[in-house]
């Protein structure tokens, strides 16, 4: 019996009510088949440019699974009835993955990043991970490529036989490119954002508390301010009053009910 698929929408965009064990076991199975599928991770940037941006949004919305990543975007599903949503982040999903597929047959391959990063994150994941089977990494030029040079990327992806590839490009360019390639890679993919260099010590993440608080946008702000000052400052605000604005109708919704 397949599980039904339950979508919510977040201020235009169709996000996955679902839980970790039920995210992990979805992964393990698709991944068993080789199954060509995509996941997006959404947090509040994602949301608010699914909700924007006509192309994006056709590809989180058409995603096999899109994860409430923030904890907005989980806090939003609480409130519109699915009380007992968690986050699902890139860096834990990554983790809990390889956590679990290690003691399986299963390879996983990485696609993004540097090759420092790539190289300090094999280093980082085989000394958690020791049986860990990593079928290869990729650092991608940063520019477009040509189709030969995808073309190759593809078979060396397909001919590894990896169950799952992690894709660390970076929003919005690492959904696009799932979805472009869903039915050419023989795997499923999972767009982890930061999760490479977090995991490879590249970036600091946020402490514990300031990830339950839901402050973790925070902490990569102070970080970089220079380069996601903007980012922080115009999506956030775009993702309050979006959200504001859909709980307000579905108050005045629930009391015309009444």
């Amino acid at each position: 019996m397949v599980d039904k698929r339950v979508t919510v929408s977040v201020i235009g965009a169709l996000i996955d009510a679902i839980s970790w064990e039920a995210v992990l076991a979805k992964l393990g199975d698709w991944s068993s088949c080789h199954d060509s599928r995509y996941v997006c991770i959404c947090n509040v940037h994602s949301v608010v440019t699914a909700s924007q941006d006509v192309k994006f949004g056709r590809v989180v919305s058409g995603a096999d699974i899109a994860t409430p990543d923030g904890a907005p975007v989980a806090w939003m599903m609480r409130r519109l009835g699915h009380v007992e949503q968690q986050r699902i982040n890139g860096p834990d999903l990554m983790w809990r993955y390889c956590e679990l597929v290690q003691a399986r047959a299963e390879s996983i391959f990485f696609y993004g990043s540097s090759e420092e990063t790539l190289t300090a994150l094999k280093v980082q994941l085989l000394a958690s991970f020791p049986a860990l089977k990593i079928a290869g990494m990729i650092s991608p030029p940063f520019r477009l490529l040509t189709s030969e040079e995808d073309a190759a990327i593809i078979e060396q992806i397909n001919a590894s036989g990896a169950g799952v590839v992690f894709v660390s490009l970076g929003c919005p360019k690492q959904e696009l490119w799932m979805a472009a390639h869903r039915g050419s890679v023989h795997a499923v993919m999972i767009g982890v954002g930061a999760a490479f260099d977090y995991h490879a010590g590249t970036i600091k993440r946020a402490p514990i508390w300031m990830q339950d608080f839901g402050l973790e946008w925070l902490h990569r702000l102070v970080s970089e301010p220079r380069r996601l000052w903007k980012r922080y400052l115009v999506t956030n605000t775009l993702f309050v009053f979006g959200a504001a604005r859909q709980l307000m109708k579905k108050k005045a919704r629930e009391s015309v009910s009444v």
